[in-house]
């Protein structure tokens, strides 16, 4: 009986140690863009096809409390259109995909999953962010950079 205990808290206890980030686009060198008349300033667009359409590429916009989440995402939005112009309409549906960080005070964070569909079109995409790490702050594929009206 006792080995059984000590084999039990060892899986529980080694388990719990074993959490490895899946998240590949991390820069700590990132500057984040500057924000003019309530948007990101973006200068540059995504190289790569996976870049906030999949879990392990999220739009790193971090390290963020949770409070000012929505104020940066908005920002983020602001500087963007869709790919002929058209407005943008997103919304929260979701977090998943936890991950350890340094940068919460419990240690792990999660990613938030945002559903966005361009104005006059039934599409919808799904993006999504990271508020916990810095990462290079661009515009993904099939968006474009808002230009200054």
């Amino acid at each position: 009986m006792r080995i059984f205990l000590i084999f039990t808290l060892t899986i529980i206890f080694s388990s719990c140690i074993s959490t490895k980030s899946t998240i590949k686009n991390v820069d700590n060198t990132a500057i984040k863009p500057k924000i003019s008349n309530g948007a990101f300033e973006i200068t540059e667009y995504a190289l790569d096809s996976q870049y906030g359409y999949d879990a392990d590429y999220p739009i790193n916009i971090g390290p963020l409390s949770d409070r000012l989440e929505e104020l940066n995402i908005k920002y983020y939005f602001n500087g963007l259109e869709g790919p002929n112009g058209e407005k943008i309409n997103y919304s929260k549906t979701d977090t998943c995909c936890p991950f350890p960080t340094d940068t919460n005070n419990i240690g792990a964070g999660t990613l938030s999953i945002y559903e966005v569909q361009f104005e006059e079109s039934d599409k919808k995409v799904i993006l999504y962010f990271n508020i916990y790490e810095k990462g290079k702050i661009v515009c993904p594929k099939g968006f474009t950079i808002k230009q200054e009206q």
